[in-house]
């Protein structure tokens, strides 16, 4: 029995993500292999070797690998899934977009957004968003996986000592082509890698008071910025900082909401953080259900009395 893990980079470095998945296929016992997929990605596949845990790690180098392109993407873990009894791919916008692609041509059903393995056939994941957790189990041959990054810890970047092999690249499908992409800058960590996130809600009422009140707190504590679906619906913040079930899944060690009330679609996507502090004049709202430390107060007093205090 042996899981293979797509890794997930940008050609010249593994991203994060990579390594909580590695972590939810050694769980699934056996040995865990990584497949590196893309175009000038030596580095990647070193990296992926040194991870601890990882016995063996694939690499496939090709023009048509370059982008990610789902089926491209596919096409080259279908190349080699015969040999492995678990596919495992990281929850990401990547891995939901190649992943159903995979279990669909091995003829399986997807297990999606997996936050623990009970046993090699059987795995928890989160329904009515986080309000219940089923338990999964799959007779399936091949199990094709998906996994919630902040329900697994992330294995060691350094210690392992994997062999590197190389494979033939497939053709490109000629299905798609890659146009161009246009990512934003910022000095900030990434939202769903930071340590520390401070988030605002709807009660902040402008995109001006939110930059105002959330971004001196954000400086002062070097966090990235999140903002609940209501101040995204109502345009106080950019859809990337959406923090939710239908935004970003986080974790981080220190999470503050500042005017966000805890609806269930915004607590299924930060309740995972290791400490929650809320601040909320409601002191009925939701927040606090989940919080460890609560402030009733008015947040445009209180969050400047904060960044002043630090």
């Amino acid at each position: 029995m042996t899981a293979l893990v797509i890794a997930e980079h940008d050609n010249a470095s593994l991203k994060a993500a990579t390594l909580n998945t590695v972590t939810a296929a050694a769980a699934c016992g056996g040995e865990v292999h990584v497949l590196v997929v893309g175009e000038g990605a030596a580095a990647v596949a070193q990296a992926a070797s040194q991870v601890a845990g990882v016995a063996k790690v694939l690499h496939a180098d090709g023009a048509s690998l370059k982008n990610g392109l789902a089926e491209n993407l596919a096409a080259q873990v279908l190349a080699v899934a015969g040999n492995y009894s678990h596919i495992l791919f990281p929850a990401t916008a990547s891995g939901k977009n190649v992943a159903p692609r995979v279990a669909a041509k091995l003829d399986v059903a997807q297990i999606s957004d997996i936050t623990k393995v009970d046993s090699p056939d059987t795995f928890e994941r989160p329904i009515y968003a986080g309000n219940a957790i089923a338990t999964v189990q799959s007779g399936d041959a091949t199990k094709v996986i998906t996994v919630r990054t902040t329900g697994f810890d992330a294995a060691a970047a350094s210690g392992g000592s994997a062999a590197v092999e190389s494979l033939a690249a497939v053709a490109d499908s000629g299905k798609s082509q890659f146009v161009g992409a246009e990512l934003s800058k910022s000095e900030r960590p990434e939202l769903t890698a930071a340590k520390i996130i401070v988030s605002g809600g709807r009660a902040l009422g402008s995109s001006e008071k939110f930059n105002e009140v959330i971004t001196p707190l954000a400086d002062k504590l070097g966090a990235a910025i999140g903002a609940s679906r209501a101040a995204v619906d109502a345009g106080y913040a950019p859809n990337d900082l959406q923090v939710g079930q239908t935004g970003k899944i986080v974790a981080p060690q220190l999470y503050i909401a500042c005017g966000i009330s805890g609806a269930i679609q915004h607590l299924a996507g930060m309740k995972d953080s290791k400490v929650i502090v809320a601040i909320n004049k409601d002191e009925e709202a939701p927040i606090f259900s989940v919080a460890d430390y609560g402030l009733v107060a008015d947040l445009f007093v209180a969050v400047p009395e904060l960044v002043k205090a630090l």
